[in-house]
């Protein structure tokens, strides 16, 4: 049990003025009622010196000690406001029993027996906090200027703390809890059997006693979850620089006790009362994840979303919807979404990071239950078959118990908690939502009467909706058709400038189905390998090597002949260019018709063309250029230097360079479409 020093043993409270006991004549039930007395009028004297003291503590000492960072004062000064009320209340009770003299050794048993869960719940949280104090105390003992101005204060405040000073302050609410069971033992002890109080004092007694074991046992619990709390914040260098023989022997000792236990060997404990705390426990952690995981997509949307903006491209449409369209939007970009992710982020985000740290200490806790469990469990065989064990192996089941019912006592509280918690972040979430919805409304308030649609019903709104998606719909899938019909096959790569006689040479001389296509760069590794560039044509001479392998493939280049990895390798589709061929001797020929007439020779300019890439393209120098698919493209030639119709030169958002002409495909004209208002 936790005590005090004992020159503070009587510190927070003065004693009464002893009255002499000579009685002269005086029978022994008389004197055991004068003594029962002067008991009763101790404890009421000292209540009232202690609660002065304790609101000394709350008001004046703390409210002077503000110089103090706030998260100090609450570790030295922890709950003591909750004592002081608790303490409040029990001494108005003490005081209304004196009107009752007959009575009051009875009542103020019962008082006791009152007031025992109260006194336990205020003072294990201050006492299990207490160790914290000290050692705030001795780090300010390092200081000494401040250690100066801390023990100013308490003496302009509290004279008789004397050089103890804060140390002195911060004690009493322990020696108070523990002089309890002392102070109601004198008055039993001066309290006749027969007496209708002896019964209630004996339990008032054995329950402040309780108390204080309670607290003790609290006390314990906390620091053992402290200690391993804080083993799962260390490092990886940290963890390993604990590793010893000892560790060792520990963790194969459970192991072997788990093996055991799997192969039935022993039986295995079963504590339904926790398996069902920890089942709850874990689906609540689950629910903190998942939820976690969501907000954080969402958020990723939401980023994506705002960085999309529409409305600031050039949408060709001079008035009407378009650019009211253009006007909300840019509204709703630059204050309403940016507001409501910053809500988001401050409202809903972090708390629910902090919820999710928070699951960290128990989750922790209980991992280690199940490692003190296996210890419990091997020490419980050793004493039925020894009967007894060491003095270490005795503080590890203390351990394991104080642990369990740490866990037990609390995960109820901290499940509710949590899902408290959690439900308040997912109501705070669809109030973010609402909030969101009500600003847009309000925002497009002035726009959506402007709109061509707005005086017409839901239904023939809905309608409306339904009917130009389905038109968008059509025209959309007539578009992939058309478009579709003049892709190439998409497994071909683009040749390489001036490997056409190649191809042909490999062509005549294996045949298509032995002409394969390299779709990425290789770099010979060994003597017999080959390094090909990317779009390189081979023929296929073994798809195996000399060991049988399947995956290293013999090539012929036309050239030279190698291995090459076969993942390497595509079948190779020749990709017909009669179109571009056609374009660009029709550009030729209408260049040379409209030159005849002039008398002095001009610059070649060529027609141009319109189309859309077909397939991305990567640029490989800087006379190549770049493509997405679906991107606009103005073909300048459709051919390359040498006359080559494979590569054509482009224009692609002001770069000029080559690209592979069966990448490029003509744009199919679909049929005018847009919004369709009823008459």
């Amino acid at each position: 049990m936790f005590s005090a020093p004992a020159d503070m043993a009587h510190g927070g409270a003065d004693e009464p003025p002893s009255q002499s006991l000579d009685g002269g004549g005086q029978s022994p039930e008389d004197r055991s009622l004068l003594l029962q007395s002067l008991a009763i009028r101790e404890l009421m004297d000292t209540e009232v010196s202690y609660l002065h003291t304790l609101q000394l503590c709350a008001s004046d000492i703390r409210s002077r000690l503000q110089q103090l960072p706030q998260g100090e004062l609450d570790v030295l000064f922890s709950n003591i406001d909750e004592i002081v009320q608790v303490s409040s209340r029990f001494l108005h009770g003490l005081q209304e029993t004196a009107s009752k003299e007959e009575e009051q050794a009875h009542l103020i048993g019962n008082l006791f027996l009152e007031f025992q869960e109260d006194f336990e719940q205020v003072y294990k949280v201050y006492c299990a906090s207490y160790d914290q104090a000290l050692l705030l105390l001795e780090a300010y003992r390092k200081e000494p200027e401040q250690q100066r101005e801390i023990q100013s204060v308490i003496q302009a405040v509290l004279p008789q703390a004397g050089p103890s000073g804060l140390g002195f302050v911060l004690v009493i609410p322990l020696q108070r809890i523990t002089k309890y069971p002392l102070l109601l033992q004198k008055i039993l002890e001066n309290t006749l059997p027969d007496a209708t109080a002896y019964p209630v004092l004996q339990r008032a007694t054995s329950a402040l006693q309780d108390v204080n074991a309670n607290i003790n046992e609290y006390k314990m619990r906390k620091e053992v979850a402290s200690k391993y709390t804080k083993v799962g914040q260390l490092t990886l260098r940290e963890r390993l620089a604990r590793i010893n023989t000892h560790t060792l022997s520990k963790k194969t000792t459970r192991l072997s006790q788990m093996l055991k236990q799997e192969a039935g060997l022993v039986p295995r404990a079963e504590d339904k009362e926790f398996d069902d705390l920890e089942e709850r426990f874990q689906w609540v952690s689950l629910c903190v994840t998942e939820l976690k995981s969501n907000v954080t997509t969402y958020l990723d949307n939401l980023e994506a979303f705002l960085r999309f903006r529409p409305h600031e491209c050039d949408l060709d449409i001079p008035s009407g919807p378009a650019v009211q369209y253009c006007s909300l939007a840019g509204d709703l970009q630059r204050e309403a979404f940016l507001e409501f992710k910053r809500r988001l982020e401050g409202l809903v985000w972090r708390p629910l990071c902090s919820l999710a740290k928070a699951l960290v200490g128990p989750q922790n806790l209980i991992k280690k239950r199940l490692d003190k469990l296996l210890d419990f469990e091997r020490l419980e065989e050793k004493l039925l078959d020894v009967g007894s064990v060491t003095y270490e192996e005795e503080a590890a089941r203390h351990t394991y118990q104080a642990l369990n019912s740490l866990l037990v006592a609390e995960l109820p509280q901290f499940n509710r908690l949590v899902m408290q918690w959690l439900s308040q972040i997912l109501c705070t979430f669809v109030a973010l939502q609402r909030d969101l919805a009500k600003q847009v409304l309000q925002r497009a308030e002035g726009g959506i009467a402007q709109l061509p649609h707005h005086h017409i019903s839901e239904p023939a709104f809905r309608k409306l909706v339904e009917d130009t998606l389905g038109q968008t719909s059509s025209q959309l899938r007539s578009f992939q058709e058309n478009f579709e019909k003049v892709l190439p096959p998409p497994a071909s790569q683009p040749l390489l400038p001036g490997s056409e006689r190649q191809v042909q040479a490999l062509l005549s001389k294996y045949g298509p189905g032995k002409l394969y296509q390299v779709t990425s760069n290789i770099s010979g590794a060994g003597t017999l390998d080959l390094t090909l560039p990317r779009g390189q044509v081979v023929a296929l001479l073994q798809n195996k090597d000399i060991k049988g392998h399947s995956n290293r493939w013999l090539v012929d280049t036309g050239g030279h002949r190698g291995y090459v990895p076969a993942g390497k390798l595509q079948l190779y589709h020749a990709v017909p260019n009669e179109e571009f061929r056609g374009q660009a001797g029709l550009r030729q020929s209408s260049h040379h018709l409209a030159a005849e007439p002039v008398p002095t020779p001009a610059p070649s300019v060529p027609a141009v063309t319109q189309v859309v890439a077909a397939y991305p393209f990567v640029a490989r120098s800087t006379h190549e250029v770049s493509l997405q698919p679906g991107q606009p493209v103005t073909i300048l030639e459709a051919h390359d230097k040498k006359g080559n119709p494979e590569w054509s030169l482009v224009e692609v958002n002001g770069q000029r360079g080559y690209v592979p002409s069966g990448f490029l495909a003509r744009v199919p004209s679909p049929a005018p479409w847009g919004w369709t208002l009823p008459s």
